[in-house]
């Protein structure tokens, strides 16, 4: 018996039935790889924020204390007013003392001067001593974290701390002669 002939469909041998099973794994590795690419992108940038992003209360930025509408701006007296001046420093640029996270403050200052103090010589008083006033607001505010100027009371009790040093670093043995600290400008980035 002979044995029946073979078609050319039959003679297909294996090399050239794979071409189609490469084309299909082609197709599949050409959406695969850019598939895992950008998933091994993501889950670095996950692990790239968690390890270098913000962490504990400085997350919270947006959740600051909400302002008491009980309270009330301290009134003025008659005997105040008039009885003093106004000196502007220039703005004061430093980090906040947050570790793991780069947090900065602007602020601009506007010293209430007493009166006991005349305007003329206080200016040119202050003029001369605005570098050393600028270097330790610069110090003092980078030494502050976030939770420090947080909310009303936490301001009140900057301006008062600022209005202390200031009056025993300008009028040492003397009667202080800075009133209060008023924020013009106050910036956190």
């Amino acid at each position: 018996m002979a044995e029946p002939q073979k078609t050319p469909k039959d003679e297909q041998t294996p090399e050239q039935e794979t071409p189609p099973k490469k084309g299909k794994a082609s197709k599949l590795l050409t959406c695969l790889v850019p598939l895992l690419a950008v998933v091994l992108c993501a889950a670095g940038g996950f692990l790239i924020g968690r390890l270098f992003g913000t962490r504990g209360q400085a997350q919270n930025v947006s959740a600051a204390e909400q302002p008491d509408p009980t309270a009330a701006l301290p009134p003025i007296k008659a005997s105040d007013a008039g009885s003093s001046w106004y000196y502007d420093l220039e703005p004061v640029v430093a980090n906040l003392n947050e570790p793991g996270v780069t947090r900065y403050v602007r602020v601009t200052l506007t010293l209430e001067i007493d009166s006991q103090l005349a305007e003329k010589d206080g200016i040119g008083f202050l003029e001369q001593r605005k570098p050393l006033l600028k270097n330790w607001l610069t110090l003092f505010i980078s030494n502050l974290t976030l939770e420090d100027i947080r909310g009303e009371r936490n301001l009140r009790q900057v301006q008062s701390q600022i209005a202390e040093t200031f009056n025993q670093g300008l009028f040492p043995n003397a009667q202080p002669c800075v009133k209060r600290i008023l924020f013009k400008e106050l910036s956190i980035q």
